[in-house]
C-alpha cells in the first residue's frame, strides 16, 4: 500500500493524540522534579540540557516501541527488575556522590558573603544523564508501549514512522514544557536556594527519583 507522510495520519486522531500528549507534559513528574533540581544546581541552561536529554530518551523509547523491544519488558519480570534497577543505582549513586561533595570544608553563604557559584557542568554529561535517566525507566518503555499504539493506524500506511511522528511530537512538548518549569525554576528558586545547598538539593532528588524508580512494578 503506498502512504505518503501527509496521510498518516486524520486530524481527529493527530489532535486528540497532541490534547493527550499536552496533558500528560504538564502533569507533574520525576521529569519536572529532575529539571527543577538540575536548574537549582546550574541554572536555566543546566535544565534545559536535562530536559533535551530526557526527551532523546522519549525518543529512545518511541523507537523501542516500534521496534516491539518494549514487548520484551511487558513479558519477562527479569528484564523488567535488571532494567530497573540499573536505573535506580544509577540515580542514586549520582545523587549521593553530589550531597557527599557538599558535606566538606564549603562555606556557608550569608548576606556578607554570598555563596559561590557552582562548577560548570559540562553539556556532554547534563545531556548524558538526562538522556541515561529517561532510558532506564522501564515504566516510561512500557508506559510507550500502551499510549502510543492507541494513535497509530497501520492501515493508512508506515506505521513505524506514525510511531516516530507520535514520539517526536510528544519529545517536542516535553522540552516545551520542561523549558518551562526551567525557566521559573530559575528565577525563583535559586534565590531560596543557596551555595551548597543547591547541591544537596539536588542530590536528594535524585535519590529520591532513585529509590522510586526501584520500588516501581509492573
Amino acid at each position: 500500500m503506498h502512504w505518503a507522510p501527509w496521510n498518516l495520519f486524520d486530524a481527529a486522531t493527530f489532535g486528540t493524540y497532541l490534547g493527550a500528549a499536552a496533558a500528560l507534559v504538564a502533569a507533574p513528574g520525576p521529569g519536572q522534579a529532575l529539571v527543577m533540581a538540575r536548574t537549582l544546581q546550574g541554572g536555566v541552561r543546566a535544565g534545559l540540557l536535562t530536559s533535551v536529554g530526557l526527551n532523546l530518551g522519549t525518543v529512545v523509547h518511541t523507537a523501542a516501541a516500534a521496534l516491539g523491544l518494549s514487548a520484551l519488558l511487558l513479558a519477562s519480570a527479569t528484564a523488567f527488575t535488571a532494567v530497573k534497577l540499573v536505573g535506580a543505582v544509577y540515580l542514586v549513586v549520582l545523587g549521593a556522590r553530589m550531597i557527599s561533595g557538599t558535606l566538606g570544608g564549603h562555606r556557608v553563604a550569608t548576606p556578607d558573603r554570598p555563596a559561590p557559584e557552582p562548577p560548570r557542568v559540562a553539556s556532554s554529561r547534563l545531556l548524558a544523564h538526562g538522556v541515561l535517566t529517561g532510558v532506564l525507566n522501564p515504566k516510561v518503555a512500557l508506559f510507550f508501549l500502551a499510549f502510543l499504539p492507541q494513535f497509530v493506524r497501520p492501515e493508512r500506511g508506515g506505521a513505524f514512522v506514525q510511531f516516530v511522528v507520535l514520539g517526536l511530537a510528544l519529545a517536542t512538548l516535553g522540552v516545551i514544557g520542561d523549558s518551562i518549569v526551567a525557566v521559573i525554576a530559575a528565577r525563583t528558586g535559586r534565590r531560596m536556594v543557596a551555595g551548597v545547598w543547591r547541591e544537596r538539593v539536588t542530590g536528594s532528588v535524585l535519590v529520591g527519583l532513585g529509590l522510586r524508580l526501584a520500588f516501581l512494578r509492573r
